[in-house]
């Protein structure tokens, strides 16, 4: 692995926000100081993108990753046969959906086969991939399919506050009843791995507790006592710091504080709220439990503001050094705080 890692962008969906936040994040020479940088996608639609957002970097296309050179000054565009079209803006489009699930699978290729170091991604629209007939939900499925990985999570990053998500995209009666003792252990066992991997040489990880103030010794419920505090015993065994169960109206403050390098939360919103309000535009979205780095952006493809030059590129910037630092096993942390973001 060099230093400066080869790292595989996604266009997104070409019919959102996804060019308009990737033209202006390369035109940050911050983003290009510790990685190369190449955009899956398509190239007409990234020039529209610059000239939209009055960068002066030229667009050319490659011919394979490894051309990529990375420079503020060009942005390379490797495309895919097959998958170019006049892509509308600011709707859904069935060709715009096909497009980026086409682009994100050849992004997972050449992951998976250590061509690129990581890729950092931009929003696809999940109605639009349905609408489709496209089978994969999402970004991560496509990438646990491919990869052919066992159990992949979602983290999500703001500034120096990182939430681990036992589940994400369950209700939330199917989120508690998935609230195990065996799911609890293999999330802060799946932590702690990567966090590891990632330069932390012991990680300390707060666990937060399911019910209100930690169900008050099982007054308000007996999750903590039956699944939550058995799984952090099972991971003192292995020698893996985790705390809790913490009630979760203070295991963030406490997380910004520094006292936890990162929370193990039970669900979907208990880790996205903290997040967004800790730092919304900062926020990345960081996939675990994959042979290689996948980063994104923590926002969505944003129809309503799409070739308007509104968008802000901050959870871009974020997305790609994010990318670049695990990679190469530095610590996470926000890197571009003081990048510009439009």
């Amino acid at each position: 692995m060099t230093d400066r890692p080869l790292v595989a962008i996604t266009l997104g969906d070409p019919s959102g926000v996804g060019p308009e936040v990737i033209a202006k994040a390369l035109a940050q020479p911050v983003v290009h100081e510790h990685g190369r940088l190449f955009v899956i996608g398509d190239a007409p639609t990234i020039r529209a993108a610059v000239q939209q957002v009055g960068s002066t970097a030229a667009v050319r296309t490659i011919d394979a990753a490894e051309a990529a050179q990375s420079d503020a000054k060009v942005i390379d565009v490797l495309e895919v046969a097959g998958l170019g079209a006049d892509f509308p803006t600011g709707t859904l489009s069935l060709d715009s959906a096909r497009a980026s699930h086409g682009w994100v699978e050849r992004a997972a290729g050449l992951a998976i086969a250590g061509d690129v170091a990581a890729m950092a991604t931009a929003p696809v629209n999940k109605e639009g991939w349905r609408a489709a007939g496209i089978t994969d939900t999402g970004h991560q499925e496509v990438l646990k399919r491919m990869s052919g990985s066992d159990h992949v999570a979602t983290m999500l990053v703001s500034g120096e506050l990182r939430c681990m998500h036992l589940s994400t995209h369950l209700s939330l009666a199917e989120a508690c009843a998935f609230v195990t003792r065996e799911h609890v252990l293999q999330a802060i066992q799946l932590t702690h791995d990567h966090f590891t991997r990632w330069g932390f040489e012991a990680p300390r990880i707060g666990v937060a507790a399911l019910n209100p103030h930690g169900s008050d010794g099982g007054l308000i419920g007996t999750t903590e006592q039956d699944e939550i505090a058995p799984a952090i015993a099972d991971a003192a065994a292995f020698a893996i710091d985790a705390r809790g169960p913490v009630p979760a109206d203070s295991v963030f403050n406490q997380a910004i504080d520094g006292d936890h390098d990162v929370v193990v939360v039970m669900y979907h919103d208990q880790g996205h709220i903290p997040i967004k309000v800790h730092g919304f535009e900062e926020s990345v979205s960081v996939n675990l439990g994959l042979p290689f780095v996948r980063t994104s952006v923590d926002h969505g493809t944003a129809f309503d503001i799409a070739g308007q030059n509104r968008a802000q590129a901050t959870s871009m910037v974020e997305a790609i050094l994010l990318a670049t630092r695990l990679a190469v096993g530095r610590p996470l942390g926000s890197t571009a705080q003081t990048a510009a973001s439009s």
